[in-house]
């Protein structure tokens, strides 16, 4: 994996480039909270738990895990929805994928539409967060699965700044911001 510059913190950064369940855990949790914010998250939960394993975040008694959550600086401002989600991402790797999040998208040798799938199947992930973390495997992270960009819809396009996907320095974040603000302006006006 290639490194990543998501978060603006090192020690996040570095997470999110060497574990596969880190990253998408870090996807899990970007809604309703900044981008940083929530790739920051699987270091906080790292530090807290002593461990980002998909079987340790499963098992954890899941009280436990919304305190977790909701230790200064939160992982996300909804806690207790977020430490059921991840909790429920993590179960899917441990029993689904041995474990391996990594296996999502390469056991097998699948193609991009099959990647796509995988990932729609997982919790708490809907059409367009898995085309954004498809687009994201694409561009940062070495996937070569054949069709990921067809599959990964407009977010795989080549020097678009849509999303995450797209992030790889301060310049580009600023890049990315500017594009979700008009998207929204955009879909405020036609209302």
């Amino acid at each position: 994996m290639t490194s990543l510059h998501i978060t603006g913190d090192a020690a996040a950064d570095e997470l999110l480039s060497s574990d596969a369940f880190a990253l998408l855990t870090g996807m899990l949790l970007d809604q309703q909270v900044p981008m940083e914010t929530a790739f920051a998250g699987p270091e906080k939960i790292r530090e807290r738990v002593g461990s980002i394993d998909p079987a340790t975040i499963a098992g954890y008694e899941p009280d436990a895990l919304v305190e977790v959550f909701r230790q200064t600086p939160a992982v996300h401002r909804y806690p207790g929805s977020m430490a059921g989600r991840v909790q429920a991402l993590a179960a899917a790797v441990r029993d689904d994928w041995g474990g391996d999040a990594a296996a999502i998208w390469t056991q097998g040798d699948p193609d991009g539409a099959e990647v796509l799938k995988r990932l729609k199947a997982l919790p708490g992930f809907g059409e367009q967060k898995a085309k954004i973390f498809l687009a994201l495997l694409g561009k940062q992270c070495g996937l070569e699965a054949p069709g990921w960009r067809a599959a990964a819809g407009h977010y795989g396009e080549e020097g678009s700044h849509y999303s995450v996907a797209d992030i790889v320095d301060p310049d580009s974040l600023t890049k990315v911001r500017a594009t979700k603000q008009a998207a929204k302006a955009a879909a405020k006006a036609a209302k």
